[in-house]
Formats: C-alpha cells, structure tokens, sequence
C-alpha cells in the first residue's frame, strides 16, 4: 500500500472512530465550598440537605461519585472554610476514579427577628468546573422568595434547622433540575428546549509529552494530531532538541485519545510507552541498537 493511501485510510479510521466507539462516561463529584463566612459550614445539616437534593437530580445525567468515600483515608474530613483552591486540589488527587467535572456548591441562610415576628431567608450557588484544566464552564444559583415565616418560639437550633432546611431542600430540587440541564448540554450538546439547534461538549486541555522524537517526528505527529476526533487546538508549550509538550485542546475523552495517539504510533511506524495522570500524556520513544529512528519523509505519506 502506497504511502498517500495509507494517509487516506488512516483519515477515514479517524472519521469513523466516533461512531464506532462508545462515549467516555462523565465522572462528577459534589463538593461544598465554605470559604465565605457568611456560607452554612460544610458539615451542617441543611446543607447536607441540599447536597443530596442536587446528587439526586445530576445522577441522571453523569456518574456522581461521594467525595467522603474517595477522601476517606487521603484527606482531613473535618476541614472547614475550604475554598476553591483547595476543592481543585482535591479532586485532581482523586484518580481512582478519575474526576472530570467538580461541581461546587455554597448555601446562604439568614433569620431576621423583630418584635412581632421571625423571617428566613435562603440562597443555593453552584458553578461547574473543569477538574483537569480548572476551566470555569457554568453556574446558577436559586434563591427563595424575599422572606418567609417561621415560628417565632423557634429558638432551638434544631428547630431553626428545620424550618430552614425544608426551604433548603426545594431550592436544591430546584438547582438540580436546572444544573442537570445545563450538564446534559456540555456533555452531549441535547437540551429538553425545543427548537434549541446548539450543539457542544465539554472541552478538555491535556498536556501532551512528546519523548526522544526529534523535530521531524513531531513535524509528522501534528499532521496526525488535527485529524483526531474532537480535536480543537493545539501548541507547545516546551520545545527541544528531543522533547516536545503540547497542549492538545478537545471534545474527546482520555480514553478515545490514548486510543487515538497508539492509533497514531503504529501508522508512523513508531514503538514508544505511554504513560497518563490526570491530564498528562508522556510518549516516550522506544529505540533498539542500530536502529534509525527518523522516518525517510522521502517515503511519502
């Protein structure tokens, strides 16, 4: 088979691939930020309220993992006032399984007391990020109406937390159904809207390491590169000799592209091993004694 049609082959495989392969599933994980002091704390009862009305709701959509269960033995579960750098940090560690969306969570509640009566109010915030790149993909918050009554002998805490909860709980229905829309629309571009025509993915940014290739290697490797499937952008972020890293931005999961990049390797006639954390790929090249690594471009495609 001639080179040109071997390249020609190889863009029709790559066309095909999507509907030949099933989608990666969306691993997600719930976790409360209480940096704000004027937030419920995470471990308080409304909020967990909240928690389990939002997980019920996004459980239809992706995979929800429990953040006490993954963090069990890894992470302080008693910390308090984490913020969005720390969450970040949290689920990036997670890599059994890996986390690809965080969806973090605030909850707002106020009493105002005055001489003839007792009002509440409540606030539930949420926004969806990127686990990987951290990237800010959407938000939403709901809040109840200006005020509502409650007892005005509700004195007790646990009184007050279920008076307030009760509220809580509607609102994290109600943010549940909406985020669970907005998550159906990042990941496979539907909507419940009708005459809605937009259609998207989410967008992942992987670091790809390119070891013991040489400039002409890599020149050859990016042809392949823009004929992945998802495939957005890309542009290195380090260049040498013999190590290139790029940063490959696409629709595609970590699973459908490490498919791709061994697709890819036996195509260009190249034996390397390849390792992936997080979102890092490193391609490392295998070379044997005698052997002339760099590909003859006279040879064609």
């Amino acid at each position: 088979m001639s080179g040109l049609l071997k390249f020609i082959v190889f863009c029709l495989t790559f066309a095909a691939l999507p509907s030949a392969q099933g989608a990666d599933s969306v691993n997600l994980i719930i976790m409360i930020e209480d940096a704000d002091k004027n937030s419920l704390r995470r471990n308080n009862q409304i909020n967990k309220r909240v928690y389990a009305s939002i997980s019920q709701q996004l459980s239809q959509v992706a995979d929800i993992y429990d953040e006490t269960s993954l963090t069990l033995d890894t992470f302080n579960q008693d910390r308090e006032y984490r913020t969005d750098a720390e969450l970040i940090d949290i689920a990036r560690s997670i890599t059994r399984p890996p986390i690809d969306l965080v969806v973090v969570l605030s909850t707002y509640a106020a009493i105002t007391t005055t001489d003839y009566a007792k009002n509440a109010r409540a606030r539930v915030a949420a926004k969806i990020l990127n686990a990987k790149s951290g990237l800010f993909l959407d938000n939403f918050e709901v809040l109840s109406p200006r005020t509502w009554s409650i007892p005005y002998a509700c004195n007790k805490q646990s009184c007050i937390l279920e008076e307030i909860g009760d509220e809580a709980k509607v609102l994290g229905d109600e943010l549940g159904l909406v985020l669970a829309e907005k998550l159906n629309w990042l990941i496979s571009g539907e909507t419940s809207q009708p005459n809605t025509t937009y259609k998207t993915q989410i967008v992942n940014d992987y670091y790809l390491e390119f070891d013991g290739f040489s400039l002409q290697d890599m020149a050859n490797i990016e042809e392949y590169l823009l004929l992945f499937s998802g495939y957005i952008s890309h542009r290195p972020t380090q260049q040498r000799h013999t190590r290139t890293t790029l940063l490959y931005r696409s629709t595609s999961g970590t699973a459908k592209l490490s498919r791709n990049i061994l697709k890819l390797l036996e195509e260009l006639t190249m034996r390397a091993t390849i390792n992936f954390e997080g979102n890092n790929f490193n391609v490392k090249r295998i070379t044997f004694r005698g052997e002339n690594p760099n590909r003859d471009i006279a040879e064609g495609w």
